[in-house]
């Protein structure tokens, strides 16, 4: 029984006896323990005690709780401590646990060894090592004994915890309030865990922690931490815009307003924020179409009389600002008025134009005064809408969640005044844990705001979402009101935002399947494994110049453009396709056995924009690296898609009888020549525009642009007499301009 007169702490004098009955077998494995009241009155303590001694135990890998069923005895652990037991091996470990031992070779290679490597055997920097790398496991489940130790010896404090691969790289972040409880758990019972949090158990070579002052400490540091390296196993929003602004400058000579994310302490004035992307572009048109602003790409003063005006000034949606008869003043005092509706102040614009109006007709400009007419007509329109009005910004904002078999969503709908003005979404794999998943987002999608709502609307209670209140109010000086409705008007909005995450996320979960079933089928075609990594290839020249070519990546069957590479192909002066193929192939791959970051994913089929023969190219440069990936070249119909594919060999892979594989190949054809002509067009473009007036002397860029805006073209430049020249630069500079073209019409 437990001595209360002991200088060992009660809990842990029942820790002993418990783990004693289990080691002897009162409590076998899987079998449920008396629960906390009962060994309460068995041993005549608190149930505090009891409690302590219980998450004690879990944490030690002793016992494990299944909620709502009671705690149960765990199966024995394969527990190894290294540096102690040197001379047991690991099979002899699992024996004495009667486990059964497995091992699995996951990497056998021969490489130079590394300093640590050198030092530790004592070699010389340039002798090769082989290593090897082996998952041991116990009864199928990875043994993982090192970090277990470092988990059991973390104390019981809040803070955040950061979890590594071998690479150094971090996969996940996570806060805990009690770091020794919430990092052991991760290596007990593994086979208890989610396919997906087994998986991020089995990347885990090692991983540290910060202790926090606090809890509230530590969810701050947690947010931090994740918005700086984008874990992989982290739940991670894709798209973190806050709510827009209108941005205009009066400092520039013709000021634009644009919509931009966040103001800046750049002398600009911002408005805003508005409810949505979609809602601050309609308040820009309004106002544009109002008092008839540009609403093209022209840049002012540059493109000032250079084309004609475009259609918007013929449909009479724009006043026709590129003419020359437009004068700087006219415009400033039109963004001047625009600057006022941005302020909400639609009365005083109104009297302004109504005084011109009247001034107009006065001095017998009926024209002007007409145009003034129908500007003040629609700026009384615009403000009876009220489209630009301070309470734009979503007043309450209705989160919700949905989840299929495969996906969930997050998805929050904003509302000012009773209207629904804009909705956000997120699409994800389907979490372990809903109401974690949806903690994170949360922060990850207020924090990146830059303003929170007055009130928050849940559909269900969050752990910390007192703390992420008070987060919220340090951030932006607004505690909003975080509420999980129970009934009326409040629970049927989250009831509707439930609604669309839930369709959204069938949505995806439907397009996804259709997907997966395409690659298989296009893997059965081909007699490979379903490829989810697909390359794709494509060269881009005119007449042997400036050749390049274009990588294009597919992942899962949809573009992965981070991974799309461009190469600018050397050393060929003709046009040679082969060659520039073969040279861009062993371009890639010479990256990707060095480890080059960008380049360190294997593909599981590899897409040649071109025959056989190019096909044939591709493996060769394989080969001479000693790889091996699936190759097959694309060929093409009259209309210039790829109707089937053709492997090294020359059998030809009809395609266009599968409307599915047929899209999806034509899609990755398309992209690849997109990528590779545009890249070809813009050297093209620069090589051609700027080569004959680089390295002139005397000609700088300024001296280029008026030269081109006088002369209009590069051949116009050439045929000017010298007197027209120094009519524009300095006769040094005419002088080097007019023989330079001279010189090369006598070459």
């Amino acid at each position: 029984m437990l001595n209360k007169n002991s200088i060992q702490p009660l809990y842990k004098q029942l820790m002993d006896i418990i783990t004693q009955q289990i080691k002897n077998g009162t409590y076998k494995p899987g079998e449920k323990i008396p629960t906390e009241p009962e060994l309460a009155d068995l041993y005549h303590v608190s149930r505090i005690t009891v409690r302590r001694t219980v998450e004690e135990l879990c944490t030690q890998g002793y016992l494990i709780k299944h909620q709502g069923k009671g705690t149960f005895v765990k199966s024995p652990m394969i527990f190894r401590k290294f540096e102690s037991q040197k001379n047991m091996s690991f099979s002899e470990s699992c024996r004495q646990n009667d486990r059964i031992p497995e091992s699995h070779v996951l990497s056998f290679c021969k490489k130079p060894a590394n300093s640590v490597t050198s030092d530790f055997l004592q070699l010389t920097s340039d002798e090769e090592v082989f290593f090897l790398e082996r998952l041991l496991l116990a009864d199928s489940i990875p043994v993982i004994d090192e970090l277990k130790e470092k988990a059991l010896s973390l104390p019981y404090a809040p803070g955040v915890y950061i979890m590594r691969d071998k690479t150094d790289k971090v996969i996940y972040v996570g806060k805990a309030k009690k770091l020794k409880n919430r990092v052991s758990q991760y290596f007990q019972d593994t086979a208890s865990h989610t396919p997906k949090t087994r998986l991020m158990v089995s990347k885990i070579h090692h991983f540290d922690v910060i202790v926090a002052a606090s809890e509230f400490e530590a969810l701050v540091l947690e947010c931090s931490l994740i918005k700086r390296y984008m874990p992989k196993y982290n739940i991670l929003l894709k798209d973190d815009k806050g709510y827009p602004y209108l941005r205009l400058n009066m400092k520039d000579i013709y000021p634009v307003i644009t919509m931009v994310s966040k103001p800046a302490d750049d002398g600009a004035d911002y408005y805003g924020p508005y409810g949505g992307r979609a809602v601050t572009h309609d308040v820009m048109e309004a106002i544009r179409l109002t008092l008839k602003l540009p609403g093209c790409h022209k840049q002012f003063p540059r493109d000032i009389g250079k084309e004609r005006p475009c259609l918007n000034y013929h449909m009479n949606q724009c006043a026709g600002w590129c003419q020359e008869n437009k004068s700087c003043t006219e415009y400033r005092e039109t963004m001047l008025q625009a600057r006022e509706l941005l302020k909400g102040n639609y009365k005083a614009v109104a009297e302004q134009l109504r005084g011109q109006m009247l001034s107009a007709a006065d001095n017998l400009e009926f024209e002007l005064a007409a145009s003034l007419r129908d500007r003040l007509n629609a700026v009384e329109n615009l403000g009876q809408k009220q489209l630009v009005t301070a309470g734009t910004l979503a007043d309450t904002d209705v989160v919700g969640y949905g989840e299929t078999e495969a996906k969930a969503c997050f998805a929050v709908l904003h509302f000012s005044g009773g209207n629904l003005l804009d909705k956000d979404y997120e699409v994800f794999s389907r979490p372990d844990d809903k109401l974690e998943a949806v903690s994170s987002l949360l922060k990850q999608f207020y924090l990146s705001r830059g303003i929170a709502p007055k009130r928050v609307l849940l559909p269900f209670e969050i752990d910390d979402g007192e703390l992420f209140a008070e987060l919220l109010e340090q951030q932006y000086g607004r505690r909003p009101k975080l509420h999980v409705p129970q009934r009326g008007d409040n629970l049927r909005l989250v009831e509707l935002a439930c609604k669309n995450a839930f369709e959204e996320a069938e949505r995806v979960t439907g397009r996804e399947e259709r997907v997966s079933a395409t690659l298989t089928l296009l893997g059965k075609m081909l007699a490979i494994p379903a490829p989810k990594r697909m390359e794709s290839f494509d060269i881009s020249n005119i007449s042997g110049t400036d050749i390049v070519a274009s990588m294009v990546v597919f992942q899962e069957g949809k573009p992965k453009k981070s991974d799309y590479k461009r190469f600018k192909v050397e050393g060929l002066t003709d046009q040679d396709d082969y060659a520039s193929m073969r040279q861009v192939v062993t371009r890639r791959f010479v990256h990707y056995k060095a480890g080059d970051k960008g380049f360190d994913e294997a593909p599981d089929l590899l897409l040649i924009d071109g025959g056989v023969t190019h096909a044939k190219v591709a493996v060769a440069a394989l080969q001479e690296l000693n790889l091996s990936f699936p190759v097959f070249g694309m060929v093409k119909d009259d209309r210039h898609r790829t109707r089937a594919l053709v492997t090294p060999e020359g059998e030809e892979i009809r395609i266009d009888n599968n409307q599915a594989i047929f899209s999806l190949i034509g899609q990755i054809q398309e992209e690849t020549h997109r990528f590779a002509i545009t890249y070809h067009r813009q050297l093209r473009s620069k090589r051609l525009r700027y080569s004959e007036l680089d390295g002139i002397p005397g000609i700088g860029a300024k001296r280029k642009q008026e030269l081109l805006r006088q002369f209009k073209s590069l051949s116009a430049i050439g045929q000017a007499t010298l007197p027209e020249l120094e009519r524009l630069l300095p006769k040094d500079a005419a002088a080097a301009v007019y023989h330079h073209f001279r010189e090369k019409g006598e070459e």
